[in-house]
């Protein structure tokens, strides 16, 4: 699933060639996504719209059009957004076609169909029911070790679960997760009630470095992510513990371990993280 560094390095992407240009026309192909697109809707208020400016909160990418209309994608696990000519024809998991004059258009694949797309206007967006109860960005000033450290008081549950809730943080995936304890040297079983608020502090500090660096690989690629002009991330050859399992710590030499939490794969180094 594309986490934040993907999400972030396509929306740079598309902020790199997309405002200015007007939606002159959209196609769904397959409305039944994550959720059922409003195709209606979703025509009514993009057609005829010119393209402001892109943002992103959390994993949504947020494109705000004139007048006061903004388009909400999300890429679920296998989604891409692609910007090129038109295409000579349709690939079998194009859902949505946006097409920007006659020489440009933005396609929305999506194998597994778990992405979505949503219309509402600049004043709903605050209260938007995918967005009213997302944390803060962690890249953001909100973010902070005190906040961490308050936020968990009275709370019992392992670390990576805790950074992995977005009504916590958002955009902290399960790779980057990974990754941020293991340069925080915690385990991700660590209960958060133990940490001590400088551990807090060098957790946060430590998912700011590892989002940072990923945003500046590009994101990381594994099977489906490329970015907007389809080029895949860099990041995977900067990892320390996600998906090495058995495979030696770079710091200490010991195996990398893998367990499961939630569901989920999580990895780190016995010797280098307490």
């Amino acid at each position: 699933m594309p986490e934040l560094p993907e999400v972030e390095t396509i929306r740079r992407g598309l902020a790199a060639r997309l405002p200015g240009q007007t939606i002159t026309g959209v196609r769904v192909r397959q409305a039944q996504l994550r959720h059922l697109v409003d195709v209606a809707a979703l025509q009514a208020q993009t057609v005829g719209s010119t393209i402001r400016r892109i943002e992103r909160r959390a994993k949504y990418l947020l494109l705000h059009l004139d007048p006061d209309g903004v388009l909400l994608l999300h890429l679920g696990m296998t989604g891409r957004l692609w910007v090129g000519p038109p295409a000579p024809e349709d690939a079998p998991h194009d859902h949505l076609i946006f097409a920007l004059g006659p020489d440009l258009e933005l396609r929305f694949h999506d194998t597994r169909r778990f992405g979505m797309c949503y219309v509402t206007t600049t004043a709903e967006l605050p209260h938007h029911p995918r967005l009213q109860h997302l944390g803060p960005e962690p890249l953001s000033e909100a973010f902070s070790g005190t906040y961490l450290w308050q936020r968990a008081h009275g709370l019992q549950k392992p670390v990576k679960n805790f950074i992995m809730d977005a009504a916590v943080v958002v955009g902290v995936g399960n790779i980057y997760a990974s990754e941020s304890l293991f340069l925080a040297g915690l385990r991700p079983t660590r209960a958060i009630g133990r940490l001590r608020r400088v551990q807090w502090e060098r957790l946060c500090t430590a998912i700011q470095e590892v989002l940072q660096a990923a945003i500046e690989h590009h994101g990381t690629s594994f099977s489906d992510y490329v970015d907007s002009e389809g080029q895949q991330g860099h990041f995977q050859n900067q990892l320390f513990v996600y998906g090495r399992d058995g495979e030696a710590c770079r710091r200490d030499g010991q195996p990398i371990k893998r367990i499961v939490q939630a569901g989920r794969s999580s990895y780190y180094c016995p010797g280098c993280q307490r």
